[in-house]
């Protein structure tokens, strides 16, 4: 009988293969998604430094969201995300979807980036 990997684990094998290519700069940082059933979290990071310069999640007191798993979250944690970045002054990053399809909440919350002022 053939073993089958789990998802996850074929989900962090992508992850490991796109990171290879994607790095983020002082000057393009990297927006990382990670989702889970109940939540989704997106960071900006530095990787030359190594720093995480902005981030939200569903779980943020500011959001008061009632379901932090559905699509409807995902877009308001990528308003908030962005306004954030905003105001730290970043407006150009890197766009990395943890080796989760780009539909649904990553889709949603990359959108809801972009047409508050972040490029990628």
């Amino acid at each position: 009988m053939i073993k089958k990997e789990s998802r996850n684990a074929m989900r962090q094998a992508k992850h490991a293969r796109v990171r290879e290519k994607v790095y983020g700069t002082s000057e393009a940082p990297r927006l990382n998604v990670f989702r889970s059933n109940n939540n989704i979290f997106a960071q900006i990071i530095d990787d030359e430094k190594g720093v995480t310069l902005v981030s939200a999640s569903s779980i943020d007191k500011e959001l008061k969201l009632e379901n932090g798993g559905n699509v409807e979250a995902a877009t308001k944690v990528g308003e908030l995300l962005a306004k954030r970045a905003k105001k730290a002054k970043i407006t150009k990053v890197v766009f990395d979807r943890g080796g989760y399809l780009y539909h649904g909440r990553v889709e949603a919350l990359a959108n809801a980036a972009r047409e508050n002022g972040l490029e990628f």
